[in-house]
C-alpha cells in the first residue's frame, strides 16, 4: 500500500475528502492539492507521469555525464489533475562529490517548489526577479532565465517561468548549484518524448 498524500507546503498530514468537502485539507494551510507519495525511478513511473501530468515534466536531456533519473513526484488528484511535476536526478557535481537535483514545474499557488526550496511563502516571493538573471537554462530550444532564491542554506535554489508555470531547479549540496549555472542544461518535456532513460537508486530528496 502506498503512503498517504501530504501537504505540498509543509509535508504534513492531510484530511482526505469527505461527504462534507471534496478538498484535501491541511490543518496549517487549509485546502490544498495533495503531494502524492513519490514514484520510484522506473519506466512504469515515467509512463504514468507522461499520461497524468497537466504541466510539463521537465527532464534535462541529454543528461549530464554520469547523471541518472532517481524518481518522480506529483501534486494533484484524480479530480483536479496533476498540477505540479517533480523529476529527481543524481550524479557527480562539477566540483567534488555527488549531487542531487530536483526539477519542478508547477502552476502558481501549488507551493511544492517553495517547500522544497525551504521558503515559507507559496512562490519565490515578490522581487525575486528584480535584477538580471543568475543563470539561463534551455527549455524546449529556447533560453529561460533563472534567478537565485535564498531558501535553506544546504541547497542551491533557482526559479523562473516556463510555459506559464513556475520552473524550479534545486540542487544539493549548495555548492552543486553550479550544475544549474554552468552545465548548459537543456530541458525537454517528457510528455512529448518516449526516451530510453537511465535510472538510479531512489532519491530521498523527494521525501524532504
Amino acid at each position: 500500500m502506498r503512503a498517504a498524500p501530504t501537504c505540498p507546503r509543509c509535508f504534513g498530514p492531510l484530511h482526505a475528502p469527505s461527504v462534507w468537502s471534496s478538498a484535501w485539507r491541511c490543518d496549517a494551510h487549509g485546502d490544498v492539492l495533495p503531494y502524492q507519495p513519490p514514484r520510484p525511478p522506473s519506466e512504469t513511473a515515467a509512463q504514468a507521469m507522461r499520461k497524468t501530468s497537466l504541466v510539463p515534466v521537465w527532464l534535462p536531456w541529454p543528461l549530464p555525464s554520469g547523471w541518472l533519473v532517481t524518481g518522480f513526484g506529483e501534486v494533484g488528484d484524480e479530480v483536479k489533475g496533476v498540477r505540479a511535476s517533480l523529476v529527481a536526478l543524481s550524479g557527480p557535481s562539477l566540483m567534488e562529490g555527488p549531487a542531487d537535483l530536483l526539477v519542478i514545474a508547477e502552476e502558481p499557488g501549488v507551493c511544492i517548489g517553495a517547500a522544497f526550496a525551504g521558503l515559507s511563502g507559496p512562490d519565490p516571493g515578490e522581487g525575486f526577479d528584480a535584477g538580471p538573471p543568475n543563470a539561463k537554462i534551455e527549455v524546449m530550444g529556447h533560453p529561460a532565465p533563472l534567478w537565485c532564491v535564498h531558501g535553506s542554506p544546504d541547497r542551491a535554489v533557482y526559479a523562473g517561468e516556463a510555459l506559464g508555470n513556475w520552473l524550479w531547479a534545486i540542487a544539493w549540496p549548495a555548492e552543486a548549484g553550479c550544475i544549474i549555472a554552468l552545465a548548459e542544461l537543456s530541458l525537454i518535456d517528457m510528455r512529448d518524448h518516449d526516451l530510453d532513460i537511465p535510472f538510479g537508486a531512489f532519491s530521498p530528496r523527494l521525501q524532504d
